[in-house]
């Protein structure tokens, strides 16, 4: 008696890609567009992570990994990949989840958050 053959997958279940229509509202580096997010990061990075985490109704363990910097730019069509996302958080942990926080403000303000 022969095994059936594994399924294999090739596509994940969904809707498919989401449309690539936005982009960071801030760039990595622009911290005087909202001093006092880059502050809270710079005195309180376990407090900023906490905040982006419960603004994303996510674990507050999750604030600044790959996973939720990927999932945020995903949500909202912003372009980019993985990798991107990887880099962002590995060598400037501070400055991905700074922007991350400011991009969350400013769609709060443009009530698309």
């Amino acid at each position: 008696m022969q095994a059936p053959p594994p399924v294999v997958i090739v596509t994940q279940p969904g809707s498919g890609p989401v449309p690539q229509t936005s982009n960071w509202q801030t760039g990595m580096c622009d911290c005087f567009s909202d001093c006092g997010v880059c502050l809270c990061g710079i005195f309180c990075f376990t407090c900023l992570a906490y905040q982006v985490a419960s603004d994303m109704n996510e674990c507050c363990l999750c604030g600044t990994s790959v996973a939720m910097r990927t999932l945020y730019r995903t949500r909202y069509g912003i372009p980019g990949s993985i990798c991107n996302d990887y880099m962002a958080t590995l060598c400037c942990p501070l400055c991905s989840l700074c922007q991350i926080k400011r991009d969350i403000n400013r769609r709060r303000a443009m009530h698309t958050f």
